[in-house]
C-alpha cells in the first residue's frame, strides 16, 4: 500500500460550497468597485460567513469618493451573493491607523460570526500621501506604516490569539496579505512610502507562515497587479491596458478567484508563498 494514497473519487469531486459553515473578515471592504468587496462576494458564495470592515472617511477623501450608497449596500451585495441560506454578512468600521483597532476589529467580527474567524483577508491600504524619495517626510512614512503594516501584523497577532484560546483548533485556517509588485522589474519609484510598507508584508510571509503553522493556519501573500478599481481614467488607463496580453485591465474578481480559492481546503499546501496574479501584465 503506498505511503500516500490516491484520494477516494468523492474526495476528487469538488464542492460547491467549500467554505461552509467557515468565517471571513475581509478588511478594506468598503466600495462595490473595491477588491475587498469582490473577495468578500466570493468567500460568500462559497458558504462563508463574513465581516466587512470599512473606513469610509479615507475613501471619501480620495478622487473616486467613497461608495455613494454606503456600507450597507455593500453589505446588501455581498448578501446578494451568499451561497449557504445559513451564512450571514455583517459590517462594522475601523481606522486602522489607531493601534487599539486591529484587536478590537477582530474581537468585534468574531463576535457577530459566532465566536470565531477562520479566514483573515486583509486588503485594507491607505491611499495618496505619497511620492517619491525626494518628496516623502516623516509623517508619510509612518502614515503608510501604521496602516499598511503594522495595523496587518496586529491584525494577525489578534487572529493567532484568537485560534491559540480554542480548545482545539478549527478547520481551515486562513490569512492572505495583499502588496503591490514593488519587488518587480522597475518597482514602485513613485510611491516609496506604500511601496516600503507593502514589500514588507511580502517579506514577513514566510516567517508569518511558519510561526502560525502549529495554529493550523496558512499564511499567503497575493500581488493582484493592476486592478481596475476607478483610480485611473482617461488616455493613461488605455496606456495601462496595452500592457497587458489580453488588452484589459484586471478586475476585481480576478485576485478575488484567487484569495478565494486560497481559503478552500484545495489549497491547504500552500502556505509561505508571495503570488503574482497580473494576468501577464507587462512592465
Amino acid at each position: 500500500m503506498p505511503l500516500y494514497p490516491d484520494p477516494a473519487p468523492a474526495a476528487l469531486r469538488r464542492d460547491p460550497l467549500p467554505l461552509r459553515g467557515r468565517t471571513a473578515l475581509v478588511t478594506g471592504a468598503s466600495r462595490r468597485g473595491g477588491i475587498g468587496y469582490a473577495v468578500a462576494r466570493r468567500l460568500a458564495a462559497y458558504g462563508a460567513s463574513v465581516y466587512l470592515h470599512h473606513h469610509v472617511p479615507h475613501d471619501a477623501a480620495q478622487p473616486w469618493g467613497a461608495d455613494p450608497a454606503g456600507p450597507e449596500a455593500v453589505a446588501a451585495g455581498v448578501r446578494e451573493a451568499l451561497g449557504d441560506p445559513a451564512a450571514r454578512v455583517c459590517h462594522g468600521p475601523g481606522d486602522l491607523a489607531d493601534s487599539a483597532v486591529p484587536a478590537a476589529l477582530m474581537g468585534a467580527a468574531a463576535e457577530a460570526l459566532g465566536g470565531r474567524i477562520d479566514i483573515l483577508v486583509a486588503n485594507h491600504a491607505l491611499s495618496g500621501l505619497d511620492g517619491t524619495l525626494d518628496e516623502i517626510d516623516a509623517a508619510v512614512l509612518d502614515a503608510h506604516w501604521a496602516v499598511d503594516t503594522r495595523s496587518v501584523l496586529l491584525l494577525i497577532q489578534a487572529y493567532a490569539r484568537q485560534r491559540a484560546a480554542m480548545a482545539e483548533p478549527a478547520p481551515g485556517g486562513r490569512v492572505v496579505m495583499m502588496t503591490s509588485g514593488q519587488d518587480i522589474a522597475g518597482g514602485m519609484p513613485q510611491e516609496i512610502a506604500y511601496g516600503l510598507a507593502k514589500g514588507a508584508l511580502a517579506s514577513a510571509t514566510r516567517s508569518l507562515a511558519s510561526g502560525l503553522a502549529d495554529l493550523a493556519v496558512t499564511v499567503n501573500t497575493v500581488n493582484p497587479g493592476p486592478v481596475d478599481t476607478d483610480y485611473l481614467t482617461g488616455e493613461d488607463y488605455q496606456r495601462v491596458a496595452e500592457r497587458f496580453p489580453a488588452g484589459r485591465w484586471g478586475m476585481p474578481d480576478d485576485p478575488a478567484r484567487l484569495i478565494a480559492w486560497l481559503a478552500t481546503d484545495e489549497a491547504e499546501w500552500i502556505t509561505g508563498q508571495v503570488v503574482d496574479s497580473e494576468g501577464g501584465f507587462r512592465r
